[in-house]
């Protein structure tokens, strides 16, 4: 094994030499984690969208390298990725001595590169799941050497020791986490990660308000569906001997890891809150107007209100507010019968979330055919968020009356928000 800052070099000489055409960076270096575990994944500073989720701060693909008496790769990277990833691992030793490779999860930005890098490094065994081995076999058709782990087992690799522990639909059926006993080290894949890009690899080294927000905006859009499985997955992972916990998104969480657990607990739970979170968009400023005046009523009524413009703000910067929240409020105008397209996406988007504890009121403008607040109110319905009116509609410009109704129509929501969180 060769493990000084000229491996890389080595390495993409020989790789040139063998006529296997691989863009080693030499720049790219692993970041040691532990007495054995090296962080060697890659950064995507450019991505700005993750399955229709603004991702504005990019993301990290994190892989580790396990090394013991044998070596053993902890997931994988998105395929464009794979050149840098190898390159982090040259920085620590020949990629060739990769023995061992673990899937924890066979989404695309974790297994994308899984087939070539198989067919490149030849490892002896790659492990996943029993549905993460269905799951690679469908998306790449056989891979070499995959075996099933199940749900619990313990494996001795390289004179250190694994146990793996399935945590299903967090947030896919194969998803499962890997330990490794004697770092007290939880490979956690999706769970308790973020969409970040940044230059520091640990979570104490970065600004707690963005780790705050960017790990509840990816709960939120990813795992909140799921959000009824995560406290029984809490409390067997509690169970574990672990003191660090490496995502397979964002920062490891290396102090007080017990930090990031808790609030996954609090968000799973969704307890509302006096927030009302008011969403909408207008064509010649009504449903603006409409919205202003809600917004008045709502603080008037000594609840907080959150004013979301779709011209302003994602769909996942909503299902991001709306995670800890106690109503949503939506306002669309009626456009060729319809709910206003942008409104329709967000509401679509939310449905599939399936955010819950939720109160809420639809509300909007109309010219001739004023349709969209009766098909707000069946998409309200369908989410199992009670209405609290049958909502307001105005005929094209609000006058005094209709706003001082959207007036109290707010100050009626804080008052119904007030009494739910006593």
């Amino acid at each position: 094994m060769i493990s000084s800052v000229l491996t890389a070099a080595w390495y993409q000489r020989r790789l040139f030499a063998e006529g296997r055409v691989v863009i080693m960076n030499g720049s790219f270096k692993a970041v040691r984690v532990t007495d054995h575990v090296w962080w060697v994944g890659a950064l995507d500073w450019n991505l700005r969208e993750f399955h229709g989720y603004t991702t504005e701060r990019g993301t990290t693909y994190n892989a580790f390298l396990v090394v013991g008496d044998a070596i053993t790769l902890i997931d994988a990277v998105k395929a464009p990725f794979k050149d840098e990833m190898l390159a982090r691992v040259a920085s620590v030793c020949d990629p060739d001595d990769v023995r061992y490779i673990v899937s924890n999860h066979s989404e695309m930005d974790h297994s994308g590169c899984l087939p070539a890098l198989v067919d490149q490094l030849k490892p002896e065994k790659v492990f996943a799941s029993v549905n993460g081995v269905k799951a690679l076999e469908a998306h790449f058709g056989a891979v070499d050497h995959l075996e099933a782990v199940k749900d619990g087992q313990e494996l001795g690799l390289g004179g250190l020791h694994f146990s793996f522990y399935e945590t299903r639909m967090l947030h896919w059926p194969d998803s499962m986490v890997t330990l490794l006993a004697e770092d007290k080290l939880l490979f956690s894949q999706d769970a308790f990660g973020m969409h970040l890009a940044s230059g520091e690899r640990f979570a104490d080294e970065i600004d707690a308000s963005i780790l705050e927000q960017e790990a509840r905006k990816y709960f939120a859009n990813i795992l909140m569906p799921f959000a009824g499985l995560v406290p029984r997955t809490i409390q067997r992972l509690g169970g574990l001997d672990f003191k660090i916990i490496a995502p397979d998104h964002g920062p490891i969480w290396r102090e007080e890891p017990a930090h990031i657990v808790g609030r996954y607990a609090a968000w799973a739970a969704q307890r509302p809150t006096t927030k009302a979170v008011i969403v909408y968009d207008t064509m010649w400023g009504s449903t603006d107007m409409m919205a202003h005046a809600l917004a008045e009523g709502v603080i008037s009524g000594g609840a907080e209100a959150k004013l979301m413009p779709l011209r302003e703000h994602s769909r996942s910067a909503v299902a991001t507010e709306v995670l800890e929240a106690g109503a949503l409020a939506i306002g669309s105008p009626t456009l060729n019968n319809q709910v206003f397209p942008t409104v329709a996406d967000v509401m679509t988007y939310l449905l599939g979330l399936g955010p819950k504890n939720l109160i809420g009121v639809a509300f909007g403008s109309y010219g001739w055919s004023g349709n969209a607040v009766s098909l707000l109110n069946g998409q309200l319905d369908a989410m199992g968020i009670e209405r609290i009116h049958d909502g307001l509609s105005v005929q094209y410009v609000p006058n005094r009356a209709a706003l001082d109704d959207c007036r109290r129509l707010g100050v009626q929501l804080a008052e119904a928000l007030k009494v739910r969180v006593r």
